[in-house]
C-alpha cells in the first residue's frame, strides 16, 4: 500500500494543529507544493479500498484451490488491508475530533 499520501495528510494535520495552537510551523512540517487535502484523502481511501479488494480476491482464489496462492500470502495481505483500514478509521476519528474542536471554539 502506498503510504506517501497518508504521510502527507498527517503532515498537513500536524501543521494545521500547530498553527491553531499558535506555534510556528517549520518548513519541514509544512506540506510541499500546496497539496490539496481532499485529493490526498481521496487517494488514501482509494488505496485502502484497493488493498481490501486485492486481499479479498486473493482469499477467494485460495478458497477456490488456486495452487499459485499460498496461505501465508493470503494472511499477510488480509492483515495489511486490515491495518490500512484501521489507520483510515483513526484518521477519520481525528478529523471528526478536529472539526468538533473548531466548531466549539468561541467566536
Amino acid at each position: 500500500m502506498e503510504t506517501r499520501g497518508i504521510d502527507q495528510m498527517l503532515s498537513e494535520l500536524r501543521s494545521v494543529s500547530q498553527a491553531a495552537q499558535g506555534k510556528a510551523v517549520s518548513p519541514a512540517d509544512a506540506p510541499a507544493g500546496g497539496v490539496n487535502f481532499a485529493d490526498v484523502l481521496n487517494n488514501a481511501l482509494k488505496d485502502v479500498s484497493a488493498a481490501q479488494g486485492e486481499a479479498r480476491a486473493m482469499a477467494q482464489n485460495f478458497s477456490a484451490g488456486d495452487p499459485n496462492v499460498n496461505l501465508q500470502d493470503v494472511m499477510v495481505n488480509l492483515q495489511k488491508a486490515n491495518l490500512s483500514f484501521q489507520q483510515m478509521v483513526q484518521v477519520r476519528n481525528r478529523l471528526v475530533t478536529a472539526y468538533q474542536d473548531i466548531m466549539n471554539m468561541p467566536v
